[in-house]
């Protein structure tokens, strides 16, 4: 898979640029605020119609702009793509794929697949369980496009369960409505389980052959899928896994009408992080908990390639400033193959390293 061409307009502040990227290695250098994270972020927002990084799509408009536009040109399984993502100032986005118009980003995810990588992910296993479902929702979201409907079913679910117990004392008529409710997320979270649970167990494979190799074999590191206790075996028939929230749902509903509150469910997910059988998160040091993280995101990267067929485009937001020579070695040893796009401050040494394009960035511009 590869990103021929990127053009925008009107996003972040880039009033206008256009790259021609190769099919390997992209050195985008720069000093800090030019515009090198926005870039990767564009990219990313084309295979997702979604940013990480910003809490609204507004947030992508330049202050002097009608609307933000990111294109791109996506070579993926023999084919060619013409990916376009329009966001005016105050109505809804656009998103057309080949000229037609697409609807969710179930489309935009079946032509371009990312991985992105930024320092703030090198802390992923010291966060709260949301950083990690985060993590899982962002893989899934491009791998399965039945996951990323189901996921926003769920959502719409339960903030109209949240809404009901929360107006419970005012409108207690409103309960008489939960049973659909909760049907619902039933359903829908069976569906997410389903497909988490099969990926975290692809995760643990790859990403304990990366940890060990990255720590030189003196560690072992082990994921666990954590859901709702009711559920015994995530891999059952999703029928099964239905009636399983069912039961826990009928457990908690006396405790979320007093706390007028969801209070647990798939949307509490969590991937246990385990060095040598203890926990990440509460015992491992900062340069275990990188490596593990590390691992995390190159194991995310090869299950694109075994689900695909072709590597997705690996986005580096200046990850090696912040790793050790030891790693940084073992990064660099691990990107081939695929097209990278990697951030940095100053290209000297990536661009010995690395064959492929560079691209000075100063305020906003390619020069």
């Amino acid at each position: 898979m590869e990103l021929t061409t990127l053009e925008l307009d009107g996003f972040r502040n880039y009033t206008h640029a256009r790259l021609s990227l190769d099919g390997g290695c992209n050195v985008i250098y720069g000093e800090n605020a030019q515009g090198k994270t926005n870039l990767l972020e564009a990219v990313a927002y084309l295979a997702a119609l979604k940013s990480s990084r910003a809490r609204s799509d507004k947030e992508l408009i330049a202050f002097d702009a009608a609307e933000a536009v990111v294109k791109g040109e996506v070579q993926a399984r023999d084919r060619t793509f013409q990916l376009e993502a329009r966001i005016p100032r105050g109505r809804a986005k656009r998103f057309t794929l080949n000229g037609v118009a697409q609807r969710g980003g179930a489309a935009a995810a079946g032509a371009l697949h990312t991985v992105y990588f930024c320092p703030e992910d090198l802390f992923l296993i010291r966060e709260g369980a949301a950083a990690r479902r985060r993590f899982l929702d962002t893989a899934l979201c491009q791998l399965r496009p039945r996951y990323v409907e189901a996921l926003g079913k769920y959502r719409r679910v339960y903030e109209n369960k949240t809404r009901i117990l929360r107006d419970s004392e005012e409108h207690p008529d409103y309960l008489s409505a939960l049973p659909e409710f909760n049907e619902q997320l039933t359903v829908y979270g069976a569906v997410l389980i389903h497909y988490r649970a099969r990926f975290c167990e692809s995760l643990q494979t790859y990403a304990a052959a990366a940890h060990g190799e990255c720590s030189g074999g003196r560690e072992a590191l082990a994921l666990r899928y954590e859901t709702v206790k009711t559920v015994t075996d995530p891999f059952a028939a999703q029928d099964v896994l239905r009636g399983q929230l069912w039961e826990h749902l009928e457990q908690h509903s006396r405790a979320e009408h007093a706390a007028r509150l969801c209070l647990s469910g798939p949307h509490k997910d969590d991937i246990e992080v385990l060095i040598d059988g203890m926990s990440a998160k509460a015992y491992s040091s900062q340069g275990q908990t990188r490596t593990a993280a590390l691992s995390m995101k190159l194991a995310e990267r090869e299950i694109y390639k075994n689900t695909i067929g072709e590597y997705p485009v690996l986005l580096l937001d200046d990850v090696l400033s912040e790793l050790d020579p030891r790693r940084q070695e073992f990064v660099l040893n691990r990107i081939g193959g695929g097209q990278v796009l990697i951030t940095c401050c100053e290209d000297d040494r990536l661009s010995r390293l690395l064959q492929g394009k560079t691209f000075h960035i100063q305020s906003g511009a390619v020069i």
